[in-house]
């Protein structure tokens, strides 16, 4: 027996069930290393792959060579993955930052990976100092960050975190911030850091016992031989914050951590940290870059 099917028994077309469509996702990178070379620092390797760049503005004929990362994407989504890989050799200074605030927008699922790899060769300096990373409301970061410095070498570090479009009176109500820190001085591991923030991230920043409403983080870490002795300063600076701000030793480590309740007090405190502690620790400029103002 044979069947035949007729045309009005076939499904249209438009009512077929679909797979959900496969996005597109970034996968950028951005390798920098610097070298010093007759005396003075210059870029010795780069490498960018879209959406991540890597621009070098002029700094002041006074202060270091300057590196500022940006993604022409303008913001990263739920399962784009970036690379970062920044490094000094021996005896090199240099200073890198970002063109402006990262932007992590509302995740429908995946989510965003960033790595950042610092090396920091004997007896040479590196400031890594990016502006703050917004979190859009259901974002979804995963971010570790890896530190390798040799002796001698020192870092002076820091990172912001948004919880939501504050100015556009948005907060951070649920997604994934998990973020991730490892120190390895001569090889042996001497900090590790973590925090993660999942589902009902609301609740962890209105409750008294977590964040107390905060909007805003930011973290500062100072690696160094002469971390111990700027351990009162970093105090002092702290404590003159608007923010709620406090600075501690960890196995010659040098740690700041502030929390605030306005984004742009904290952003304004953690620059002036940054600059007092980099012109106490090494004799340079009090200020963060220009990129910063701007």
């Amino acid at each position: 027996m044979s069947v035949v099917t007729l045309r009005s028994e076939r499904p249209h077309p438009s009512v077929v069930a679909r797979a959900f469509p496969a996005f597109e996702r970034g996968d950028g990178a951005s390798e920098l290393r610097f070298a010093r070379r007759d005396g003075v620092t210059s870029l010795a390797h780069l490498y960018q792959r879209a959406p991540c760049r890597v621009m070098f503005p002029n700094s002041p004929a006074d202060d270091l060579p300057l590196a500022a990362l940006l993604t022409t994407s303008g913001g990263l989504a739920g399962g784009d993955r970036v690379r970062i890989s920044v490094g000094v050799e021996e005896g090199a200074q240099a200073v890198v930052t970002t063109q402006a605030a990262e932007k992590i927008y509302r995740s429908l699922g995946p989510d965003t990976r960033i790595e950042i790899a610092l090396t920091v060769g004997s007896d040479a300096w590196l400031e890594w100092i990016p502006q703050e990373t917004i979190l859009f409301d259901r974002a979804r970061l995963s971010r570790g960050t890896t530190a390798e410095i040799e002796p001698g070498g020192r870092l002076l570090a820091a990172e912001m975190i948004v919880f939501g479009r504050t100015a556009r009176g948005e907060r951070l109500s649920a997604g994934l911030f998990h973020d991730r820190w490892t120190i390895r001085m001569a090889g042996r591991l001497r900090w590790i850091d973590a925090v993660r923030l999942d589902g009902d991230i609301a609740r962890h920043l209105d409750s008294p016992a977590g964040f107390d409403g905060a909007t805003a983080i930011a973290t500062a870490i100072y690696v160094g031989a002469n971390a111990p002795g700027l351990l009162p300063l970093a105090r002092a600076l702290a404590l003159d914050s608007d923010s709620r701000a406090g600075a501690t030793l960890v196995d010659g480590i040098l740690l700041a951590r502030f929390l605030g309740r306005d984004a742009r007090v904290l952003r304004a405190d953690l620059a002036r940290y940054l600059a007092d502690l980099r012109r106490a620790a090494a004799g340079l400029p009090a200020r963060v870059p220009r990129l910063w103002q701007c």
